[in-house]
């Protein structure tokens, strides 16, 4: 998903048509560094940001690495007007991605301490532009990315159900997809969660409901159908949802709410 022309689109954001300020002559060495605890991620996208300037990079940890304050991430080499003019890029995706990786981290681990199967996946709520980066680091904390795109699964929602009625939604796009293609139905009752997988769904999703209302929804469901829940879901209630029995939590939170780690770059 990270293409030459998103990077130099990111690249011209923070230039503009005059740079006088990194008019700086020689070549120089730099190091982006972790100022604290965090998961690495991002760091791919910091190579392409220097990458397309001329400028030589190499990661110094891996993806998905867990990182302290002082640990340095990536090193680059090259001129030195070109260093300057990506820092602060690599240094912003690097700061998003690992605090979405950081997140998720935090998210997984606490979903194990109630259920060793439960797997904790992200939303499309990611920011436009950015997705690409985002579903990595939710992988490189150990999360699943869930959907990438709205072709990675046919998910019957509120609204379709509000235009066609569950039953009908679920056969009009259960004859349209490809057999490879999973369906999944968002529901708001457990007796609708019953409904829907009886009409052929793969996956049901419980939305926005308590996780007392989700655990009978998952008992309620025949086997070989999974369950999901998501809707409002935060740290703080994960835990309480990963309980339940469900196989899915999703949470927009890992990539809407996810604080940025925070990484310094240097030169010299």
């Amino acid at each position: 998903m990270l293409t030459t022309e998103t990077v130099e689109r990111w690249l011209a954001e923070d230039v503009g048509h005059r740079d006088v300020t990194n008019d700086v002559p020689g070549d120089t060495t730099g190091r982006l560094v972790a100022k604290e605890p965090a998961v690495a991620a991002g760091l791919d996208a910091a190579v392409a940001v220097f990458g397309s300037l001329g400028v030589e990079a190499e990661r110094a940890v891996e993806v998905g690495d867990a990182v302290e304050a002082g640990d340095e991430v990536l090193r680059v080499e090259g001129d030195a007007r070109n260093v300057l003019r990506g820092e602060r890029v690599a240094a912003n995706v690097v700061g998003h991605a690992s605090g979405v990786a950081t997140t998720t981290r935090e998210a997984v681990d606490a979903a194990r301490e109630v259920s060793d199967s439960v797997r904790v996946a992200a939303t499309r709520k990611t920011t436009p532009g950015l997705r690409g980066v985002e579903k990595r680091a939710v992988v490189a904390g150990g999360g699943d990315t869930h959907r990438l795109t709205l072709s990675g699964m046919v998910m019957v929602k509120d609204n379709h159900v509000a235009e066609l009625g569950l039953e009908e939604a679920v056969r009009r796009f259960a004859e349209r997809k490809s057999f490879a293609t999973k369906l999944e139905v968002e529901v708001e009752t457990p007796a609708m969660g019953e409904r829907a997988a009886a009409a052929g769904a793969d996956i049901v999703l419980f939305d926005n409901l308590p996780p007392e209302a989700v655990r009978e929804g998952v008992s309620r469901l025949p086997e070989g159908v999974l369950s999901e829940a998501s809707g409002g879901i935060t740290p703080e209630t994960l835990p309480d949802y990963a309980d339940t029995g469900v196989d899915v939590v999703s949470m927009g939170w890992l990539t809407h709410s996810a604080p940025s780690s925070d990484f310094s770059f240097r030169t010299g």
